[in-house]
């Protein structure tokens, strides 16, 4: 099975930590080269442009690909399923025009020029909103923010995450066109292969884990009640016998909570006659 991520980027450095985490380790690196192979020898890595990934995985060149929702649309492949958000590489593709123009609205731009690095996202979205005469859609390949103001477009669809580049060029966001993140997805003729849908619990095993925290603590028997009211766990905690013949009528409570509700819950505990707490961080869960 091969699986192509971006080969660099804002998404590369991201991607590959995902798989390191997932237990996916790249035996030769993953810089300058086309491939890599990985710790499982059914599973090897293609390097790709972003914008690729979608036609390789499409065209059999790799069984499943990692790049941005908005490359997948852009790209308009056929027979290729969706498996996992990832929840990284966030961004919105969004419809801009001059802050102190008169296009305040998606239907003022009926018969006007939009300038944008993704054609097919932009035509398909006027389209769906129905402005006529739909506007001219001019494809270009970077500094999409200056076309308003050199007069080659009278807006724009680019990518934000934060705002920042739109609010220094005296852009506008007049409507969202799409959001996007990094999404796991494969060619729907390869879903019968074992091996992708172990490769899609190994990342969302990672992608569970992330902010949450194992508990471990020594609980007298008789308050066992009282600490199952206060741990907000997943499911409730797994009590355990204490091997040690001096256990003093404890039994050992295991929990997996939020990272966000650690502070409250040690402190709770401890009211109710915890002791021995041990938090720890969790690398992989998979539910």
């Amino acid at each position: 099975m091969r699986i192509a991520v971006p080969n660099k980027g804002r998404l590369h450095e991201p991607t590959i930590d995902l798989l390191e985490r997932a237990g996916l380790h790249l035996e030769n690196g993953a810089d300058r080269k086309l491939y890599a192979d990985t710790v499982d020898p059914d599973v090897s890595v293609l390097f790709a442009r972003a914008a690729d990934i979608p036609e390789y995985v499409a065209d059999g060149a790799a069984d499943a690909g990692i790049t941005g929702y908005d490359q997948v649309r852009e790209a308009r492949v056929d027979d290729v399923a969706e498996l996992l958000d990832l929840e990284f590489g966030r961004c919105r593709l969004v419809l801009a025009a001059p802050e102190d123009g008169d296009i305040t609205a998606v239907e003022n731009l009926a018969g006007k020029t939009v300038a944008t690095e993704f054609p097919n996202i932009t035509r398909d979205f006027f389209a769906e909103t129905g402005v006529d005469p739909e506007p001219d859609v001019v494809e270009v390949t970077g500094a999409t923010e200056l076309t308003p103001h050199v007069e080659m477009a009278d807006a724009i669809v680019d990518i934000t995450s934060t705002g920042t580049t739109l609010k220094m060029n005296r852009l506008a966001v007049v409507e969202e066109v799409l959001s996007s993140s990094v999404r796991l997805f494969a060619r729907e003729d390869a879903l019968e292969d074992p091996k992708i849908e172990e490769v899609r619990t190994a990342l969302a095993s990672v992608k569970q884990a992330e902010g949450k925290r194992y508990l471990m603590m020594n609980v007298p028997e008789d308050r066992l009640d009282q600490v199952r009211d206060v741990i907000p766990g997943m499911g409730g905690p797994t009590v355990m016998d204490i091997a040690d013949e001096n256990g003093d009528g404890k039994v050992a409570v295991h929990a997996v909570v939020d990272e966000s509700d650690v502070f409250e819950t040690i402190t709770e505990v401890k009211k109710v006659g915890a002791s021995d707490v041990l938090v720890t961080e969790i690398e992989r869960l998979v539910e």
